[in-house]
């Protein structure tokens, strides 16, 4: 098994297990809305398109919200067999490269709405994750206002430059950091140093942790 199938598999079960109603971090979304766009994001090229642009988004929300109308069993059962034979998510390499971030942050968005305690990441999965970081720190959806130094519990580092704006230096576990540069920070194991002014720059856009929490 992939490590993308091993976080299909994951996320199945923590959907499974929430529920239709049960919330999510996704703003706005239970885990019905979650599983919904799960599965129009594999199986409905046509209207995947509206998550990225935002002129089709219209177009992608009626579809999602007819898929959420479905059981939710049957979502779930859906998205944890994978995309139907036609999608472009069957093509060599795309699982790996396209749903592996995808599945583990929307894992935690489930796993991490509810009272949650800590749960280690496997050392592979953990690479893995490292490797994405830079990348999705230059072309993820939420951009940091400013400079980032992103270290890893182990020293390494990536620096991602804004032009002109001072560097903030966070650290954590790659997954954490994952998170972070999604906009889960509140609910990740990060720490953010730098001129406080910038800290609180970087906080209006991608949440920090409460002290002390």
């Amino acid at each position: 098994m992939s490590l993308a199938q091993g976080e299909r598999a994951r996320l199945s079960r923590l959907l499974a297990a929430a529920g239709p109603e049960g919330p999510t971090l996704c703003e706005g979304w239970v885990a019905r809305d979650l599983a919904a766009h799960l599965v129009v994001r594999e199986g409905r090229p046509d209207a995947a398109a509206g998550i990225r642009v935002g002129a089709l988004a219209g177009w992608t929300e009626r579809v999602q919200g007819r898929a959420a109308g479905r059981g939710y069993e049957g979502l779930v059962k859906s998205f944890r067999s994978g995309p139907p034979a036609f999608s472009p998510f069957n093509l060599p390499g795309v699982d790996g490269a396209a749903n592996l971030v995808e599945f583990f942050v929307h894992a935690e968005d489930v796993r991490r709405a509810v009272p949650f305690e800590p749960e280690p990441v496997g050392a592979e999965l953990a690479e893995a994750l490292w490797k994405r970081v830079p990348m999705v720190a230059r072309f993820g959806d939420a951009k940091a206002p400013v400079s980032l130094r992103l270290v890893h519990p182990d020293g390494r580092e990536v620096t991602v430059r804004r032009r002109g704006t001072p560097v903030v230096t966070v650290s954590g576990e790659p997954g954490e950091l994952v998170l972070f540069l999604y906009g889960r920070g509140a609910r990740a194991a990060v720490v953010a140093e730098g001129a406080p002014e910038a800290v609180e720059t970087l906080a209006h856009v991608l949440p920090l942790p409460e002290p002390g929490a």
